[in-house]
């Protein structure tokens, strides 16, 4: 007695996944009572596997592509049939599921939430979001249907993505607060920092079956807080290096930015933190300080000229401040 003898009942006479999407993971055929008596063909189309269930455990797993005879292919499954073929009534179920064995490739992935750490460089709190794509395949078929996909007859890549993305955000922020990356450095070491992660996070992969074989960053977000964050911190950075340039320190032109604003308004004294004695005439006081600065270190008239136009670009002296200081300096030209 044939195989067909034990499926006379099926309806069906060939099965196929002929309508498979590129966003479907696992599927199961359909079968009201999942009695498949009557098929004599299964059909394993390019890309796609097919895993033979019955009554819950793997029988066989079809990675080959092509068109299997269920009556004679020597197989594990049909053998495992023919021996039982006496108790293969209405109550011993079968299930038969497909797969795709292709890669599931350009998954785009976001954090749902920020991630969060403290800048090594600068010492301040970075909350970001982070975007990209990677690309995986099921390496583990037996490990995937019985420790993933359980019971369900579908799985598809957005269930894959509600599983690792979550893990990819505890990855990533541990990787950039023990390498001490500062935030400046992200987009410019994207790539590198892509492959190391790719590393880390196959090895997540691999306990859910399944093989990460490419993984990219390919931008950032920051919230609005760190943003403003980043452009205090470049405001300073920016008027640091104008101070070098100009023969100054920070700190030397931040005191000078205090005390104009303490001597335009004296009421803001103490709101500027100055610790200057009270009595003193913040305008003359000012004036002073201004003219230590410029006429302190060379004595060169060009270098004198250059932290004064430092002081005008900076809005610590007027226009006309400048003009009388420069007409001076130009005499000593």
């Amino acid at each position: 007695m044939g195989l067909f003898g034990f499926f006379k009942k099926q309806l069906a006479t060939v099965i196929e996944w002929n309508d498979s999407q590129k966003n479907v993971v696992w599927y199961l055929f359909p079968s009201k009572t999942d009695e498949v008596k009557n098929a004599s063909k299964l059909i394993v189309a390019p890309g796609q596997g097919c895993v033979l269930v019955y009554e819950g455990q793997i029988k066989d797993v079809l990675l080959t592509e092509g068109v299997y005879s269920l009556e004679t292919d020597n197989h594990p499954f049909i053998t495992t049939l023919l021996n039982m073929r006496q108790l293969f009534e209405s109550e011993h179920k079968l299930k038969i599921y497909f797969f795709r064995q292709a890669q599931f490739v350009n998954q785009d992935w976001g954090t749902p939430s920020q991630i969060k750490y403290v800048d090594p460089v600068y010492q301040m709190p970075v909350a970001m979001g982070i975007n990209g794509n990677f690309s995986y395949r099921i390496s583990n078929i037996e490990f995937f249907y019985r420790d993933i996909i359980g019971s369900a007859n579908f799985f598809s890549t957005e269930s894959v993505k509600d599983i690792v993305v979550n893990r990819f955000m505890e990855q990533i922020t541990s990787y950039l607060s023990s390498q001490k990356i500062s935030y400046h450095d992200i987009d410019a070491n994207l790539s590198s920092i892509s492959a190391i992660l790719k590393g880390d996070l196959n090895a997540i992969f691999v306990t859910l079956g399944l093989e990460l074989t490419d993984f990219r960053i390919t931008g950032t977000m920051f919230d609005s807080g760190t943003l403003s964050r980043i452009n205090k911190v470049a405001d300073l950075s920016s008027d640091a290096k104008a101070a070098e340039v100009a023969g100054l320190t920070y700190v030397e032109l931040e005191k000078l930015k205090a005390l104009r604003d303490a001597a335009r308004n004296e009421g803001g004294l103490a709101g500027a933190g100055l610790q200057i004695g009270t009595g003193l005439e913040l305008g003359k006081q000012f004036a002073e300080q201004t003219e230590k600065v410029i006429n302190s270190g060379s004595d060169d008239a060009i270098e004198r000229l250059r932290k004064l136009n430092l002081l005008l670009q900076e809005g610590i002296i007027t226009q006309e401040d400048f003009e009388v200081k420069k007409q001076e300096l130009l005499k000593h030209l």
